[in-house]
């Protein structure tokens, strides 16, 4: 049915799967900047360093620990989520009444040396990490051939954005959340701890990035600059959705990859700029975003 376009349909479908790959990412990444943002008012730009310590931890459990891929989808974000606490403690805590940009600076320049000393140890080259056996092989779908794994991935990584979303916006917890951000003395007067709370959604957001790394080490390979490479898109996807619009983060990562997917099969020569036109476009037209709430 595309043959007056030219274009086969394994292309298509298959230029689609990968978007909506990439889409998980970007979903699963933007949702944890889009929790920190929202929670805490830091732009955390160390992100993509712990979405690679996230791949780097799954490499480590299973060639120094011999932890199957199951093991490190659990240990590896609560890790990688325990440095977070541990980074919010001792150094963001002092940032929060101070402007967006000191927060910017100290997360950027993390990132800088936790990439480096990694690339230090392991080079610039990637370090392979095998898909489980549970997942090998594929789907016949009749149109395309679908990679279990792949499959696996869009799954868990809605499954996860939704679960985050449903908490945030829609329980008690999230409510004190949120309450928090507005009111921290009045939340504080209800007997709850708010410095702990923060920590703790400061540790899920940085967790988020890291299971997201783990869901990615199989597929792409395990490298010190894996999350250099991809925070600039996710933060233009979260700019997209409107900083701090958790569904904003969500519906803008899937759809931004599977138009970036797209645009790799009719115009694949603006498959690498597409997302920050409509960025550009989008600040034009909405400058708090899609999904952004206007001050």
């Amino acid at each position: 049915m595309f043959d007056f376009l030219g274009i086969p349909p394994q292309a298509l479908f298959g230029q689609l799967l990968l978007g909506l790959i990439n889409g998980s990412f970007y979903a699963m990444l933007s949702l944890g900047l889009a929790v920190i943002f929202g929670l805490l008012n830091i732009i955390n730009f160390t992100h993509g360093a712990q979405y690679m310590m996230g791949a780097f931890g799954a490499y480590f459990l299973l060639q120094y620990a011999g932890l199957s891929y199951w093991w490190a989808l659990v240990m590896s974000p609560l890790l990688v989520g325990a440095t977070g606490i541990v980074i919010e403690r001792l150094m963001l805590k002092h940032l929060y009444k101070l402007d967006h940009l000191y927060g910017l600076l100290l997360t950027f320049g993390l990132a800088l040396i936790i990439e480096g000393l990694l690339r230090n140890e392991y080079g610039s080259s990637g370090q392979p990490y095998r898909i489980p056996e549970q997942l090998l092989g594929g789907t016949n779908l009749g149109f395309m051939f679908l990679p279990n794994y792949r499959a696996w991935v869009i799954v868990a990584s809605l499954t996860v954005c939704l679960a985050t979303w449903y908490v945030i916006e829609r329980t008690k917890l999230g409510a004190y959340l949120r309450a928090a951000t507005e009111n921290p003395t009045l939340v504080q007067a209800f007997g709850i701890n708010v410095p702990r709370m923060i920590t703790l959604t400061y540790g899920f957001g940085v967790a988020l990035a890291a299971f997201a790394g783990v869901l990615a080490a199989p597929i792409y390979q395990v490298a010190p600059q894996m999350g250099a490479n991809l925070i600039i898109v996710v933060f233009a996807v979260v700019v997209i959705g409107g900083m701090g619009s958790i569904m904003g983060a969500i519906i803008t990562g899937f759809g931004l990859g599977v138009i970036e997917g797209l645009t790799k099969v009719f115009y694949p020569e603006a498959s690498n700029t597409v997302i920050f036109v409509i960025m550009a476009l989008v600040l034009l037209v909405k400058p708090a975003g899609l999904f952004g709430r206007t001050a």
